[in-house]
């Protein structure tokens, strides 16, 4: 096939691109240390400040609008309101998307086109900015944009080279999920203002101490340090290392904010109430927060894993969240029917008993100050040993 000059000149290009990332991300991370953001419902300009010049990219998503700025690893020193959305943005988020690379994703309430997007040196010698200038067009116009796009952005979906030892013979696997993470903040603490993948991850780093001290476990992190995991790799990486259960640990907000306690939740295809069904729709954004294009199972390829869900391995979930309820009863505050059950996405490992655990709300005062003292931590940790304990027993003597 012969290329034409402009194809050629297009893929030579992108070369070059892919080429200054990774030498770019081999370096220290890039440091975002200001930004600012101004404009109407016409037009709108984001300005970011780094210590170096950054190497950038810039794509868009639909269904929501949606502008993604990919950058190498990146450390935000930035403040909330910093880059609080103002003109055609309603969300901007900022993190990390995991080794050597970091996003920036602004969701519009209208199509949007970045007519600017430039690197400038600072005047007075403080580094670089990046300038992004943002108009509204028309529904056609942003259709044309998606079509032409021959990126699809530094980060994919499902990441797959991550290394992975094999279990010792007869070694019980435990996948700790800590929820959360990278780009995707999670949940917002009311009075101390602590993000929900900060939690989560102190917790789970604890609960895999915890499970490596009782014999025959060997408990692992899907994620041991701030970044970005899809959900469909959360669950990779347990089936990759053989889990035997998998626990995703979350620490969600509500509107409420009397409410307060553990929940332990089990997936299904219907929700047990209002909210477990709300609590499910916002976890399973956590994709799209990144902005990683949903890719859907055919029909009957999720119908299949549903089905293997219920009948392989849903009794089991069931039994070990039932465990760590009687647990938990007594010890810690739960909420009212503390297991509830939804369409978590996360949870839909076929071959995996698999539970979501909320510890607590963050929107409670009360359930925040429990949530970041490291004594309470521990005391999970240690009560939810204790029901994975019960399981295996059970589970044993049942011929499981």
């Amino acid at each position: 096939m012969i290329l034409s000059a402009m194809m050629r000149q297009g893929l030579l290009g992108l070369f070059v691109l892919c080429s200054a990332l990774g030498a770019q991300a081999a370096e220290a991370p890039l440091l975002a240390y200001g930004a600012r953001i101004a404009g109407d419902d016409a037009r709108t300009r984001v300005v970011i400040d780094f210590d170096k010049k950054p190497v950038f990219f810039v794509h868009y998503v639909a269904n929501p609008t949606r502008v993604i700025v990919d950058l190498p690893e990146t450390s935000f020193g930035l403040k909330p309101e910093d880059l609080a959305a103002r003109g055609l943005f309603t969300e901007i988020r900022y993190g990390a998307m995991g080794a050597g690379s970091a996003r920036v994703v602004l969701t519009a309430k209208k199509p949007v086109e970045i007519t600017v997007a430039d690197v400038k040196a600072d005047e007075e010698g403080r580094g670089f900015r990046l300038v992004l200038d943002a108009e509204r067009v028309t529904e056609e116009r942003f259709s044309g944009l998606l079509e032409e796009q021959q990126w699809t952005g530094t980060v994919t979906a499902t990441k797959t080279g991550r290394v992975v030892e094999p279990p010792a013979a007869g070694e019980f696997m435990i996948a700790v999920d800590a929820g959360h993470g990278g780009i995707d903040t999670g949940a917002i603490g009311t009075e101390t203002k602590m993000e929900e993948k900060s939690v989560t991850l102190a917790f789970a780093g604890e609960l895999v101490e915890t499970l490596n001290r009782e014999t025959g476990v060997k408990a692992f992190l899907t994620r041991e340090k701030d970044e970005f995991l899809s959900l469909p790799e959360r669950v990779q990486i347990a089936r990759q290392h053989g889990a035997n259960l998998f626990i995703s640990v979350h620490a969600d907000t509500l509107k409420q904010r009397d409410i307060r306690g553990a929940t332990v939740y089990t997936i299904s295809d219907k929700a047990s109430d209002h909210l477990a069904a709300n609590l499910a729709v916002r976890e399973n954004l956590s994709d799209e927060i990144a902005g990683i294009t949903l890719k859907s199972e055919p029909a009957e390829v999720a119908d299949i894993l549903i089905d293997l869900t219920r009948r392989e391995t849903q009794a089991f979930s069931v039994n070990l969240a039932r465990s760590v309820v009687s647990s938990f009863e007594g010890q810690i505050n739960l909420i009212n029917n503390p297991h509830r059950h939804a369409g978590f996405r996360v949870l839909q490992a076929p071959d995996v008993p698999s539970i979501l655990l909320e510890l607590g709300f963050l929107s409670n005062k009360q359930d925040e100050k429990l949530l970041v003292d490291p004594v309470w931590r521990k005391k999970i940790a240690g009560l939810l040993a204790g029901a994975i304990r019960n399981y295996r027993s059970g589970s044993v003597a049942n011929g499981g």
